[in-house]
């Protein structure tokens, strides 16, 4: 299977589990908690399937930072979480610098 499909599929999973650790309210409420554990469990799962056809710095680099956007867009979305012009900048930004390192940089595989 293609790396960048199971990273995005790892992305996804970290999401789901990021966003279910919102909903968990402190571990206190079981159904989010359990989603939080699947999660991130899928996540990692696949994030090491991904290091078998992948650079580790390409990986990670990629998994972080497309999180961190994921997460900023469903705390603006779901959870109503407010945005203001210098993280819509640095939002682009790490945007970026994943295009950067996934498609100008030598460091991924082409």
């Amino acid at each position: 299977m293609n790396p960048y499909v199971l990273l995005g599929a790892a992305i996804a999973s970290e999401l789901l589990g990021t966003t279910a650790l919102k909903l968990s309210e402190g571990f206190s409420k079981p159904v989010p908690s359990l989603g939080v554990v699947l999660g991130y469990g899928v996540a990692f799962y696949l994030v090491s399937l991904t290091l078998e056809e992948l650079p580790l710095g390409v990986v990670y680099g990629t998994w972080a930072a497309l999180g961190i956007v994921g997460v900023a867009a469903i705390g603006t979305v779901v959870f109503d979480e407010p945005v203001d012009p210098v993280g819509v900048v640095g939002i682009t930004l790490i945007v970026a610098g994943v295009y950067c390192l996934n498609v100008l940089s030598s460091m991924a595989a082409h």
